[in-house]
């Protein structure tokens, strides 16, 4: 795992010096800090921080073919390097090192564009191939890796993180409207927009190719469904040793390194699944870690003990405070480059940094399970929601939604006529493609009530939800509505927002690379051909998984109701032990001075989170995330505030 930048001349025309190079390489340290190396010509830089992982001597980058021909840099790991490079080396490839990103150049000499799709990993590489003058950049199938890029000055700029790119001459940073707004609808831009301004991102399972003047993107890889009406012959039991069969081969690739690979252990049935697969294949005592927090409702403890007890772990758990959370939010959205509605990463944050310290650069993690699955409870909401729309008058269909969500005390003592309020969101539009997420988007929204005068002006009647429509497949309406659904979830909300900032980059903030075993496309691929009714069985979730993997783990563990990853939100910043940062970037003059959301409205927000946390909602809590994160990124990127 590794920090990438670079830039090539989309037309001959003079570059920016070696210096520049450097210093975008130097913004990203953090990423790789046990090396770096330049490669500069006339054409195009290519510059690399590196993580040592995988062949711990040979794999210095950027690295060069044994013509000098191909140049890669490279930020991830190629799963399936082992059995790619006897392949190619059947082929008569030559190689000269052990590492995987040998695999990326070998790959594309033999099968151009088209070897990007051999490679099975979490991936962000850009190749130089002088002889043809074509820069190529790739991002994995499942967006584990970041990868952004701009154009400036008829030059194409390159990197693994936006604070890179500001440091290339004439790049400025300025928040984008309408990608606020897909912030406070969906959690995060839609690719390939950005939190900034005229900066772009690689969509996942996409390549960008600027040869001859031209920048054309194009997908190798997309993620489908097969027709509702479809039908599997394999019986249950055979699907459940598939499954079981295709995920232990995911995680004992996901082994491979040079280095120690610890695990994390939350305590629920995806990381304990995972961390029972990688016992499995660890020679040696297997290291795991976790969080504790200080409310009962948020911590799962008991659990992370029970499962360190059946596997024999050597488990570490960190016990995050709220004030923790508090005090490392500033730099959490320094990482993160885009305002977030949970502080839920700030917690995996110090965890990072708590693996870090015990020596790891490396931890899987049971991260996909619930996309590829069936495993959210959105996905049972929505087929209430369906069951109920057939009778919209009825009184006991819409009371089956208050047994979803046993683990939200708020919403738990919220009256019956407010939930039914809540989830009528959009009930008489079953047809809407984004049915089942209509309540969701409705929920954070809200977030708008805040907005400025002169933010609604700029966003003069957009409506990202008609973009999202847009964007989806031609064949989305012949899916099942389950797999609706997770097609939602996994390709918008789970890259924009798990895998980045909750993932990647709180992770590599400290040098640590998280991997994910339920993100082998293979493993994705599968799951999107099982039967809807495997999946979500009744309201059971992830009944197929259950059935596959549950048979290794405790009872407990297996049965146990699902309990999302959470962590305390308004709570950790509210009341009279705010940090002072807090208290300076809410004030009237700040939020004024920034300009997106309205004084008075943010401080009626701030009072109402000021209260117990109880008697606080997810809305507010979201809003007042969302005001402060945002808050904190202009303070950062685009001008100072206090």
């Amino acid at each position: 795992m590794c920090g990438i930048a670079g830039y090539f001349a989309l037309t001959p025309r003079p570059l920016p010096g070696r210096e520049v190079l450097e210093r975008m390489v130097d913004a990203v340290r953090h990423r790789g800090p046990d090396d770096s190396g330049i490669y500069l010509d006339e054409r195009a830089g290519l510059g690399h921080r590196r993580l040592s992982i995988i062949d711990l001597a040979g794999g210095r980058q950027p690295l060069p073919s044994g013509d000098r021909a191909l140049w890669v840099t490279f930020n991830g790991e190629i799963f399936n390097y082992v059995e790619l490079r006897d392949a190619l080396l059947g082929r008569g490839r030559p190689f000269r090192t052990r590492s995987d990103t040998e695999t990326i150049l070998h790959a594309y000499a033999e099968h151009g564009l088209s070897g990007t799709a051999l490679l099975n990993g979490d991936f962000a590489y850009a190749l130089w191939d002088r002889r043809r003058g074509r820069l190529l950049l790739a991002r994995d199938r499942m967006g584990v890796r970041p990868l952004y890029y701009a154009v400036r000055d008829g030059v194409l700029v390159f990197a693994s993180e936006v604070k890179s790119l500001l440091r290339y001459p004439g790049l400025r940073a300025e928040l984008d409207p309408l990608a606020l707004d897909q912030c406070f609808t969906f959690w995060a831009p839609l690719a390939p927009r950005t939190a900034f301004k005229d900066i772009l991102e690689l969509p996942p399972g996409h390549q960008l190719v600027a040869e001859g003047g031209r920048i054309t993107l194009r997908p190798y890889w997309q993620l489908r469904f097969p027709p509702r009406d479809e039908r599997v012959g394999a019986a249950e039991a055979e699907l459940a040793d598939e499954v079981e069969t295709l995920l232990d081969d995911a995680t004992r690739i996901r082994l491979r390194a040079d280095v120690p690979v610890g695990s994390y252990l939350s305590g629920g049935f995806d990381s304990s699944a995972t961390t029972m697969l990688a016992r499995r294949h660890n020679g040696e005592r297997l290291r795991t870690f976790s969080l504790e927090f200080e409310s009962p409702e948020l911590n799962e403890a008991p659990w992370q003990r029970a499962m360190v007890e059946a596997l024999g772990t050597e488990h570490s758990a960190l016990h995050c405070r709220r004030a923790d959370i508090a005090a490392h939010f500033p730099d959490v959205i320094r990482h993160t480059e885009r305002p977030i509605v949970r502080s839920a990463p700030a917690a995996l944050y110090l965890l990072a940094r708590r693996v870090r310290e015990h020596g790891f650069k490396v931890v899987l993690t049971g991260e996909g399970a619930d996309e590829v699955f069936g495993g959210y409870d959105i996905f049972k909401e929505d087929k209430v929601r369906r069951f109920w729309a057939r009778r919209p008058d009825s009184r006991w269909r819409p009371l089956l939604l208050r047994g979803l969500y046993p683990y939200l005390g708020s919403l738990q003592a919220q009256p019956a006529r407010y939930l039914e309020a809540f989830f009528r969101t959009g009930l008489e539009r079953r047809d809407d493609p984004l049915f089942s997420h209509l309540p969701r988007f409705a929920l954070a929204r809200r977030i708008g009530q805040l907005y400025s005068p002169a933010l609604r002006a700029a966003l003069d009647g957009y409506d990202p939800l008609e973009e999202l429509r847009a964007s989806l497949p031609a064949e989305f309406a012949s899916w099942h509505p389950l797999s609706r659904a997770q097609y939602l979830e996994a390709r918008y909300l789970l890259p924009g927002y798990i895998l980045s900032s909750q993932g990647d980059r709180v992770a590599m903030a400290h040098a640590v690379e998280g991997r994910f075993p339920f993100l082998d496309h293979r493993v994705v691929e599968l799951g999107a051909r099982l039967p809807p009714r495997l999946k979500l069985k009744g309201l059971r979730e992830k009944h197929l998984l259950r059935l596959a993997l549950g048979r290794h783990l405790p009872a407990a563990i297996v049965e146990r109701p699902k309990q999302p990853y959470r962590a305390p939100d308004a709570e950790s910043f509210a009341g009279p032990d705010a940090p002072e940062y807090v208290r300076e970037l809410l004030s009237a003059p700040a939020i004024a001075r920034a300009g997106y959301f309205e004084p008075r409205a943010v401080a009626h927000l701030v009072s109402k989170c000021a209260r117990p946390p109880a008697a606080v909602s997810t809305g507010d809590n979201m809003a007042f995330m969302a005001v402060l994160s945002t808050q904190l990124l202009h303070s950062q990127f685009v001008s100072p505030l206090i």
